[in-house]
């Protein structure tokens, strides 16, 4: 490898990854190009609201406030250092080079490609929604996009909301709603008791993330919250907008009034730009999901690219900082620079540390094995496409869908605006149960250009490519 890089450096992604990775690049003396679809660097769990809209940071973040200002800070200051490229989407790669257009609302403009030889790839991660009845009706948001739109437009997305789920960003965003005033009209979670106990012993490696969740959750029950375990969603009443969820629990059916439900069972890595930079996967068993094969340092399988933060597997952002810092040194070390052995050595340290943490995360949240079985046959799965359930599960029986892209051929699943995104795991999930397997033994969807809707401005339909 050379000392000096063709290309400068490119970051997709101003997360705690991204930042300190290009904090740890310009500190070696380059100048990376750092690219971001938000508006400001922070990510989805330190994003930041519009410039001229002013709210405390303790309002916006609660305990993470000094971490949110640390890196919001750490990259403020390395500014004039980068190429700082935000509200721009990376929807492709292809042949050493990225399509990028920038994404600024409906205006948008030309898309444009730039090559690299040394890409790090720090996307974040997406909630994992799996559909029920009800689920596409007015009101329904996911889990990030009820906290999006309160760290962003500082606003609740209804005036009586109820939150349903299960992950520690289940009980995180229904107390920042009601800490920042808004009507919760409860708590279910699909976890039960008895997982959250078992799991203790494991989540006490660290015990201030382990006390900070306990808070939240006697906090939330102290102000007359309602919280429950061991929930399943039956259906969303409504007609126009939601008016009540009726949900399950040891057999009984209740129903809770609100305008709004926040949903989401745990995150899903952000892989598709991994996918198309063609790096080998793996079945991950705890993020129930494919991620890209990696290294210790964040070494994929393709020379020059590296992955780190929640879109290369789930830890969280604390990890990220650190995975992100690793990657960086990693890029370095094959650029031929020199870089501090032992820090090196204590990143990955702690990065396995913050593994085994999260483990003790998956037993105590763990995965509704039983969804996939027990959703109704017309229960809309692909959004984009009208694709239900029934029709998933026939194509698996009647012999002509073993694998998940072939059942995107023969459904028009993940065909649509999200790509699979949304529809993705759901389908998997309900494949493998109508198969008898689980969702390992069904691949994944293979990733297509654009990862992501684009304006008609970024002229791509001009381009060979797009043929």
């Amino acid at each position: 490898m050379t000392d000096t890089p063709v290309h400068p450096p490119i970051i997709v992604g101003a997360g705690p990854a991204g930042v300190r990775t290009a904090e740890t690049l310009v500190a070696a003396g380059l100048r990376p190009l750092v690219i971001d679809e938000a508006a400001r660097w922070g990510g989805q769990i330190y994003r930041q609201p519009p410039e001229g809209f002013h709210r405390p940071k303790r309002a916006l973040y609660g305990f993470e406030a000094g971490k949110a200002d640390a890196l919001h800070r750490a990259m403020a200051g390395i500014l004039p250092a980068v190429d700082y490229r935000p509200r721009s989407l990376v929807w492709n790669i292809e042949s050493g080079a990225l399509d990028v257009t920038p994404n600024d609302g409906l205006k948008g403009g030309r898309s444009e490609t730039v090559p690299f030889s040394h890409l790090i790839l720090a996307p974040g991660a997406t909630d994992r929604v799996l559909p029920f009845p009800g689920w596409t009706t007015p009101g329904v948001f996911t889990l990030g996009g009820s906290q999006v739109a309160l760290k962003f437009q500082g606003c609740a997305v209804g005036s009586r909301v109820l939150f349903l789920g299960t992950g520690p960003l289940l009980y995180l965003v229904a107390y920042q709603y009601a800490k920042a005033g808004a009507t919760v009209a409860g708590v279910l979670d699909t976890s039960g008791f008895a997982d959250h106990a078992r799991a203790v012993p494991g989540m006490l490696r660290d015990p201030g993330t382990f006390a900070k969740g306990v808070y939240y959750v006697g906090w939330l029950r102290a102000h007359g919250v309602p919280v429950h375990s061991g929930v399943r969603p039956v259906r969303v009443e409504g007609d126009g907008r939601v008016e009540a969820l009726v949900w399950r629990r040891n057999g009984a059916e209740q129903r809770t009034v609100c305008d709004a439900v926040a949903f989401g069972l745990g995150l899903r890595p952000e892989t598709q730009l991994a996918d198309l930079a063609g790096c080998r996967f793996r079945f991950d068993a705890m993020d129930r999901a494919w991620v890209p094969e990696r290294s210790a340092a964040g070494r994929t399988s393709v020379a020059g690219v590296y992955v780190a933060g929640d879109g290369a597997g789930i830890a969280g952002a604390d990890a990220a900082e650190m995975a992100g810092e690793r990657a960086a040194l990693a890029l370095l070390e094959d650029l031929g620079r020199p870089v501090d052995s032992a820090r090196a050595t204590l990143l990955e340290q702690k990065l396995a540390a913050s593994a085994r943490f999260r483990r003790a995360l998956t037993d105590a949240f763990p995965f509704p094995a039983d969804w996939a079985a027990s959703v109704p046959d017309d229960t809309p799965v692909c959004r984009c496409e009208e694709v239900s359930a029934g029709t998933l599960r026939k194509a698996a029986r009647d012999g002509e869908a073993a694998e998940i892209n072939r059942l995107k051929a023969l459904t028009r699943v993940g065909m649509g605006r999200c790509q699979g995104r949304m529809c993705g795991a759901a389908s998997a999930e309900l494949l493998a149960q109508a198969l008898g397997t689980g969702p390992d033994a069904v691949g994944r969807l293979r990733s297509q250009p654009p990862v992501k809707p684009l304006p008609f401005s970024a002229g791509i339909l001009d381009e060979e490519k797009a043929s």
